[in-house]
């Protein structure tokens, strides 16, 4: 198993216990809130260079 898949599979577990231990609320903040703070703090070039990748992903 590769490394990207066992941190898939970490984090569908983490989420699956969040979902049991607290309210579908705060799970669907920390959800949202974890990748829009990460993207908050990339420098503007970080920014643009995140965008290009993404659409030429999308163009596939």
């Amino acid at each position: 198993m590769s490394n990207r898949t066992k941190l898939i599979v970490g984090g569908v577990a983490i989420g699956l216990i969040l979902l049991i231990w607290v309210p579908w609320w705060v799970t669907f903040l920390i959800i949202i809130g974890v990748p829009t703070a990460a993207y908050l703090t990339l420098d503007s070039s970080q920014r643009r260079r995140l965008r290009r990748v993404s659409r030429r992903q999308i163009g596939r």
